[in-house]
């Protein structure tokens, strides 16, 4: 117990970058997304066709080896690019890259099965009041995506709260690997790895609270049957 009282706060260091990189991959995630799901629903076969190809690759292939790729193969982009800058790829970077190109990969299903989910009357209406197409996106689409879309976000974001661990391996010094260097030199690894889930397990249980409160939300006013 003395032993992690004392990197109580090295451990609190590594929880912060866990966070940060998490709630920079959903934000940037998200609007990754929105963005490949319409080009999914786009009518142009140039467009749509090769956005599918890509989502179906990075969503079957691991997480870990699109971070490798990311941070290995950009750094020797970067060096075969500029080969006297000596420019390397940082573990933040390669793994905000690698998660948030997953995390939107992933999230573009969900946002497109919410557009087909609102209903084209909706739409038409919408168009028939004189909206323009952003105003029928902002008011009468983006708030149903939005409820329809909440509850699988809400898994791809605890996904994502965990795949940063893998990040750990390229030198980030998140949760994981000031666990690891407290396990190394106290030796205590039960620990310190026990006291690494439990906080990723309160991230879990506040996410959840979170996401409850923000479905409650969304539903306000929706008739249940």
């Amino acid at each position: 117990m003395d032993n992690l009282i004392a990197y109580l706060p090295l451990l609190l260091q590594g929880l912060q970058m866990t966070i940060l990189l998490a709630v920079s991959t959903v934000a940037i995630g998200l609007v990754l997304g929105i963005l490949l799901a319409l080009a999914k629903l786009s009518h142009h076969a140039w467009l749509s066709k090769p956005t599918y190809a890509v989502t179906n690759f990075l969503r079957g292939i691991p997480e870990f080896l699109v971070l490798l790729v990311i941070y290995f193969g950009g750094t020797q982009f970067l060096n075969d690019l500029f080969p006297d800058a000596g420019l390397q790829v940082s573990p933040f970077g390669a793994g905000l890259t690698a998660l948030s190109i997953i995390f939107g990969a992933y999230a573009s299903e969900t946002f497109r099965g919410a557009f087909q989910a609102v209903q084209k009357g909706q739409i038409e209406a919408a168009r028939a009041y004189g909206f323009t197409g952003w105003q029928t996106f902002r008011y009468i689409q983006m708030p149903q995506i939005w409820r329809i879309a909440i509850p699988s976000l809400g898994n791809l974001w605890q996904g994502s709260v965990k795949d940063t661990s893998l990040v750990s391996i390229v030198g980030l010094d998140d949760l994981m690997r000031k666990a690891n260097q407290a396990t190394q030199t106290t030796g205590q690894a039960f620990t310190f790895y026990f006291a690494a889930s439990v906080m990723f397990l309160i991230i879990t249980l506040v996410s959840m609270a979170a996401i409850g409160a923000l479905e409650k939300r969304a539903n306000r006013g929706v008739r249940r049957t």
